[in-house]
């Protein structure tokens, strides 16, 4: 048994699910079975398949604490050429900022709650207990691993593990495309746009939110139904913010959207009103 696999299964044990890496330290390579993904991919990637490949393709999501798997056969050898041990964080409940430099460890040392540290080549990884979505480059020298990424193992650590701060969850919010006013509505008595009344527009946004929040099924469409009519009703008059539609971006990422899908029905949205 390799030293690789010994370590594997110790960490599989505990609750992370672990995959080998090669030379390189990355993933090794889909078997010829599952080359371009021909076999439909993992059940838990982010389009769902039927691969049952025994050997660790598909990188994270072959990701697993199966001691039968990971001490089988397939995985043997590849733990033989194994360069390093690999493991999911989002698969763990875990998120694990990587901090690329000493720049990125002061900032996170001045910014964020301290959790449990271990080192890396370069700098720090921090973990935090609680999933979000994976984002490299949030600042410079900071990546996020969590959700549909892999961490190398590097030992547990030292110190406590505090939950995901939502200071770290900000790093991947981004600002959504500005509203462009093109027309403004007609005012109502008295010269005001009628959108300006802080309780009609709050009441619009709100009802949006809470239209995200409760979608019980088809995310993607309730998001880009939820933009369409926000922007229906509020996105030519000037009065709809960079502020509000922050708050309907963040209501369908905790629903699961990447920001990129966000930023897809706001944009598909707008081009479909004109606005």
């Amino acid at each position: 048994m390799s030293d690789h696999l010994r370590t594997a299964l110790r960490v599989a044990s505990g609750g992370l699910p672990v995959l080998p890496l090669r030379a390189g330290k990355v993933p090794f390579a889909n078997c010829p079975a599952c080359t371009h993904n021909a076999c439909g991919g993992r059940p838990n990637m982010k389009t769902p398949g039927p691969c049952a490949c025994p050997a660790p393709c598909h990188g994270w999501a072959a990701a697993t604490t199966d001691s039968r798997v990971v001490s089988s056969p397939a995985w043997t050898r590849a733990w033989l050429d194994a360069a390093a041990l690999a493991y999911h964080p989002g698969g763990g409940s875990l998120t694990v900022l990587d901090l690329d430099n000493a720049t990125a460890i002061a900032w996170a040392r001045e910014t964020l709650p301290a959790t449990r540290a271990l080192p890396t080549t370069r700098g720090e990884h921090w973990l935090y207990r609680g999933v979000m979505q994976s984002a490299n480059a949030v600042r410079p020298g900071v990546d996020i691993k969590s959700t549909m990424a892999y961490a190398r193992w590097l030992g547990p650590g030292t110190g406590s593990m505090a939950a995901l701060p939502d200071a770290v969850r900000a790093l991947v919010v981004k600002a959504p495309v500005p509203v462009r006013p093109v027309a403004a509505s007609a005012p109502a008595a008295g010269g005001v746009c009628r959108h300006r009344t802080p309780s009609y527009l709050e009441r619009g946004i709100t009802m949006a939110e809470q239209a995200i929040t409760g979608a019980a099924g088809g995310v993607h469409a309730t998001v880009y139904r939820t933009f369409l009519a926000v922007l229906s009703a509020h996105g030519r008059c000037g009065c709809l913010t960079d502020a509000h539609m922050a708050r309907l971006f963040a209501a369908a990422q905790a629903k699961g959207e990447s920001v990129r899908h966000c930023t897809d029905a706001w944009t598909n949205a707008r081009t479909r009103l004109g606005v």
